[in-house]
């Protein structure tokens, strides 16, 4: 009797487990969450800049990697992209972080690239644009778009990573306000 208490006490505390465990293997195999906002009103297309949120990132080679991706999104609906800073009127800032899904969600990144709970070896990706007025600062869109994966994290695989959050990001340009969505 005692044996077989034991077990069922064993299977009950292993269902959380389980379930959690297969939660984020569904999350791992999505493609990314996107989640968008922006004033609800029509979006001119003009000359656009894509810089970085950090000045001190701009000069990376992989964030040119990263604005290239946005630039070629950008580019497809419409915009045209210039090289030069300060040049235009709407300017497309944009920033690329790395860690675990946790650190990325409460804006406390790790130094190191260690693993969401309950999915060993997946490190999170989170690509953020806003688009705003250069004159008045005014932010019009903003989006986020997050993706866990597995594996490597070399340069070619987080630039990878970044044109498909990008495509994301920008799919069903502006977007609903305010709703998270999962993509393809």
């Amino acid at each position: 009797m005692k044996a077989v208490f034991l077990r069922n006490c064993t299977l009950l505390l292993a269902l959380p487990l389980a379930a959690c465990a297969s939660v984020q293997g569904k999350r791992a195999s999505m493609g990314p969450e996107v989640t968008r906002s922006h004033l609800g009103q029509p979006i001119a297309r003009a000359q656009i800049a894509v810089e970085a949120f950090d000045a001190a990132d701009a000069n990376l080679p992989e964030f040119r990697s990263y604005a290239a991706a946005v630039a070629a999104e950008l580019t497809r609906l419409g915009w045209t992209v210039v090289n030069t800073v300060g040049q235009s009127e709407q300017v497309a800032l944009v920033d690329v972080e790395q860690g675990t899904r946790a650190s990325l969600q409460t804006g406390r990144v790790a130094a190191g690239m260690g693993a969401a709970a309950g999915a060993p070896g997946a490190v999170a990706t989170r690509l953020e644009v806003r688009i705003k007025r250069r004159s008045d600062g005014t932010v019009f869109w903003e989006g986020r778009s997050i993706m866990d994966t597995t594996g490597g994290a070399s340069a070619t695989h987080r630039s990878a990573i970044v044109q498909n959050l990008a495509r994301s990001l920008f799919q069903d340009f502006p977007g609903e306000s305010g709703r998270t969505i999962s993509t393809r």
